[in-house]
């Protein structure tokens, strides 16, 4: 597994290696994106709520306060959490072994000793009950650095290729960005028109965050580290989904139609595995995207480079 920074796709170990780390990771990011959440103001889609790929891992971008604007990053490089202001005042952490209550905590009193004070709804979001508080979840979770650093790595390649291919689109287009709530980096192209109201029934997630996340037609894609698939895998789908989506042409090697999840997958692996990883994934991208567009009959000539 590479231990240093290059371009090179990287092995991802199975979900079930790391899956308690994985699990940790997840809280912690969520913590930190309700920080954010706390201080940005509101942009349509939740967008403003979303962390992004960075040099090191994961950022939060900066953050306006009263006490000065700051940037909260996961360095996934010397495993740190830094939390830094603009009036040059920085702290942070090491990433290791800890509980969630244990990255609260630490987390919050970085914040108040730079007198970044913050409040968050304590709770984690589209996670399935029994679920606990941060401050209450005290058992102590294992930390793989190797296994977090391949993942870091794997997202700047997904980064890379998902630029490319926003690059085709001149219609209204997300940023690529990471949301917490699912653990997934995702980007997402609209066709311009509004969708029906989001049915909701997210997990510990107000139905109004789905209504707003979902109220104009979409064109979606996003990779997950493995949380619910057993491997890392990349994902599209179209809301509403429209009749004739499912019968997508052009797919990559590897990627299906998953019925119980109405989403197209493409495993990770099938991505490192392949001779062009990159033109791979373009092409799981452009022929989900096509087939949204050509089956939802969006304006394609005003929508598209």
């Amino acid at each position: 597994m590479p231990s240093s920074t290059n371009s090179a796709w990287p092995q991802l170990p199975a979900t079930a290696e790391w899956e308690a780390c994985l699990h940790a990771v997840h809280l912690w990011s969520q913590i930190i994106g309700k920080v954010r959440l706390a201080h940005m103001p509101p942009m349509n889609h939740y967008w403003h709520s979303t962390l992004y790929v960075s040099a090191k891992g994961l950022s939060t971008h900066l953050i306006p306060h009263a006490a000065g604007a700051f940037e909260i990053e996961f360095d996934f490089i010397n495993h740190q959490l830094h939390i830094q202001k603009v009036d040059g005042t920085h702290s942070s952490f090491p990433l290791e072994a800890m509980s969630a209550a244990d990255f609260y905590h630490k987390t919050f009193n970085l914040l108040n000793q730079l007198r970044l004070h913050t409040s968050i709804y304590p709770k984690p979001v589209e996670l399935p009950d029994p679920i606990l508080p941060f401050p209450e979840d005290v058992e102590k979770a294992p930390y793989d650095a190797q296994a977090v650093h391949a993942f870091w790595l794997a997202l700047t390649n997904v980064q890379r290729v998902f630029a490319s291919f926003r690059n085709d689109f001149v219609g209204k287009v997300s940023p690529i960005h990471f949301f917490w709530g699912a653990f997934d980096l995702a980007m997402t192209r609209f066709s311009g028109r509004k969708a029906p109201t989001h049915p909701g029934g997210v997990p510990n997630c107000p139905d109004y965050v789905m209504q707003e996340s979902y109220s104009h037609e979409l064109s979606s894609a996003g990779f997950w580290p493995g949380t619910g698939l057993g491997e890392a895998a990349f994902y599209a789908y179209a809301y509403p989904e429209p009749d004739g989506y499912r019968q997508a042409e052009g797919l990559p090697e590897g990627a299906w139609y998953a019925e119980d999840m109405g989403e197209y997958l493409l495993p990770y692996a099938a991505v490192v595995q392949a001779a062009n990883s990159d033109e791979a994934l373009l092409q799981f991208l452009r022929s989900t995207y096509e087939a949204a567009a050509i089956w939802g009959r969006w304006d394609r000539e005003a929508l598209e480079r």
